[in-house]
């Protein structure tokens, strides 16, 4: 069991997922390290924080073998989707990883590695046949395929296992589905005339259970082997919008008809190619919202039983987090 001789290394740990990644951790009495370029998001994860690059190897041999981790949790990446033209733009994904690997086979005392890929390896109606099946939309999702790649392909000596997040939400979120709630909370979100569809959506709560259950599970369960990051079962979009309605004590939500929708979706194009990223609604959102995105979790649920967050629990709790982010901001 983790104590304070147990030390989890985590890139990427002050962004959405690994914000909470770094307070599970710690407060199951790990000593962890937040490897990132930014600022913690909580300022008491200052003192867990080196800021450094995962393009600068030097700097970063350095950090990591003075801390010698036991575990480490790769999620530093770059995850907009503004790059159209040049690959190289996501050298964080592509190059980071190379050196994940190589500073991770000078770790001696490593034990497991969790890669944080992504389901936009392949696009959102596209169910691959099998890990290495790939059909990315965007060239964000090109550079995690080659991310990917590059992990099997690579000698790498202690055990390691890829996830692919879904569509997370939760405490500490951004674009885009802080923006999804933010859109209820200001009453301009509306149901689409004809679509109700199915996702596999994860709870970010959940999703850090799910690694924490992933980082420990025997070896011959996990070991080189992808397993997509969400909640199951999944869930109804209007369903969740509505439990988030009611979270929030607002009227019930209205449908438009889907070629109203399309008219906005076009405009929040051309808002977006003006630089202006936080309009609700897009053609790329559009999609998003109205396709079906279901995966096979069954290797996922044998390993990590059921969820400690119902949906309706981790609404009131990211509807909670949203009001004292509000408070905070106004302070500021």
């Amino acid at each position: 069991m983790p104590g304070t001789e147990t030390r989890m290394l985590i890139t990427g740990g002050s962004g959405f997922i690994g914000t909470n990644a770094v307070e599970y951790f710690l407060n199951l009495g790990y000593r962890v390290l937040n490897i990132d370029i930014k600022q913690p998001q909580q300022k008491k994860h200052l003192s867990l924080w080196s800021q450094t690059s995962i393009l600068d190897i030097e700097q970063l041999r350095k950090i990591s073998l003075d801390f010698q981790p036991h575990y480490i949790l790769h999620l530093a990446a770059r995850t907009d989707l503004n790059e159209k033209q040049d690959l190289n733009e996501y050298a964080a994904n592509i190059e980071g990883v190379k050196n994940i690997i190589r500073i991770a086979n000078e770790c001696e005392l490593l034990r497991r590695i969790v890669f944080s890929s992504s389901r936009m390896v392949c696009r959102i109606d596209y169910i691959p046949q099998n890990p290495e099946d790939y059909c990315p939309p965007n060239l964000y999702g090109k550079s995690k395929v080659l991310t990917e790649q590059i992990i099997r392909e690579s000698e790498i000596n202690a055990e390691w296992l890829i996830v692919r997040p879904t569509s997370i939400w939760g405490p500490w979120f951004d674009v885009p589905y802080k923006i999804f709630f933010e859109t209820i909370a200001k009453k301009m979100y509306f149901n689409i005339s004809g679509f109700n569809p199915i996702k596999s959506f994860g709870f970010v709560y959940n999703t850090i259970y799910q690694i924490d259950k992933l980082m420990y599970a025997p070896t011959e369960k996990i070991s080189q082997k992808t397993f997509y990051l969400c909640d199951y079962p999944p869930l109804r979009v209007n369903n969740w919008a509505d439990i988030i309605r009611q979270g929030m004590k607002l009227p019930s939500i209205r449908t438009i008809p889907y070629r109203l929708i399309t008219i906005g979706a076009y405009i929040g194009d051309l808002l977006m190619s003006l630089g202006i990223n936080r309009f609700p609604i897009t053609t790329f959102r559009l999609d998003n919202l109205i396709t079906d995105m279901v995966y096979d979790t069954s290797d996922l649920e044998a390993i990590c039983g059921s969820l400690p967050f119902s949906l309706e629990e981790g609404v009131r709790i990211t509807v909670d987090w949203m009001k004292q982010d509000m408070f905070s901001t106004s302070k500021t």
